[in-house]
């Protein structure tokens, strides 16, 4: 007879993500967020942001509690000039959230990450940064 442990960190329902400030037109989104980390990462020519000198990036926790209206939120304060996007996943569901536009996925599903890969390339955001399926090597910066 054993014990079984179980790691309830890796049960977690709240969501982790990053969130680039600069893609913000309102960045009061960011005030109600648990910031985790933040760092300054330099543009280049790789990161297709000609318009900006850097990308700050907010790595921030969102209770499960708060997804939705988070997520909402930031779909309505992206950069409405340039296509950006912002996610964030727990163990279960990934938020991918563009402007005026939200998926909720089941990570399970390979068909909706397609719907929202194409849906990002269809505003002209590169397909290295919409390579959001967890098979898929994470685009690397």
């Amino acid at each position: 007879m054993g014990i079984e442990l179980v790691n309830f960190h890796n049960m977690s329902k709240d969501f982790v993500g990053v969130i680039i400030e600069e893609s913000l037109e309102k960045k009061d989104v960011l005030h109600g967020l648990k910031n985790i980390e933040t760092k300054v990462e330099k543009v280049t020519e790789e990161h297709q942001t000609p318009w900006v000198e850097q990308w700050t990036l907010h790595t921030v926790e969102v209770t499960e509690n708060q997804a939705r209206s988070v997520a909402e939120e930031l779909s309505k304060s992206l950069d409405s000039q340039h296509n950006w996007y912002a996610d964030f996943k727990n163990d279960s569901h990934h938020y991918i959230i563009f402007r005026d536009k939200v998926f909720c996925i089941d990570r399970k599903s390979q068909e909706q990450y397609d719907e929202a890969k194409r849906y990002g390339i269809s505003l002209g955001i590169p397909e290295y940064q919409v390579d959001f399926h967890p098979d898929i090597k994470e685009w690397e910066r």
